[in-house]
């Protein structure tokens, strides 16, 4: 998929690479895309641009216990991170991910869970962002995640 800038890249763009670009086993985790944010408000220096994705909650990504998985978490911060990417450079780019640190912070269980992703800095080379996991249902903070991102030529 060739690189196509877009000055209205937003949620239908993002929806249509999610559904084209990731492994069948990603989209199976049935995640949406809620927000795209590549505009910067004239209140909010410290602004930075992102995605908010939504992953529902399901059974199938239970452990014991009715604990969403770690690895569905991390999976779901991952590509939020990625479409946060595409928000940023207005379209698709390709990129692999070459670092992700998450840090659990409590269980999130029978609720649909939100990636709110945010690019710390869009390199030519590389590029840098950080993931807040929110339980839908009490916007409490489940997990942080940093990651890195090699921006590959093409």
């Amino acid at each position: 998929m060739p690189m196509q800038p877009n000055a209205e890249f937003g949620i239908t763009e993002a929806g249509r690479i999610l559904g084209e670009v990731f492994a069948p086993w990603v989209q199976d985790l049935g995640l949406s895309v809620e927000r795209i944010e590549i505009a910067q408000p004239a209140d909010a220096p410290d602004w930075q641009p992102g995605a908010v994705l939504r992953m529902p909650f399901s059974e199938r990504l239970c452990r014991n216990g009715g604990i969403v998985c770690g690895q569905a978490l991390m999976a779901l911060a991952d590509t939020a991170m990625v479409i946060a990417i595409f928000a940023a450079n207005r379209g698709y780019r390709p990129m692999t991910t070459v670092d992700q640190t998450t840090h659990f912070m409590r269980a999130a269980s029978a609720s649909d869970v939100l990636a709110d992703a945010r690019v710390v800095r869009l390199g030519r080379t590389m590029s840098f962002g950080r993931v807040t996991l929110l339980s839908a249902s009490d916007n409490k903070p489940v997990a942080m995640v940093s990651s890195a991102f090699a921006m590959l030529p093409g």
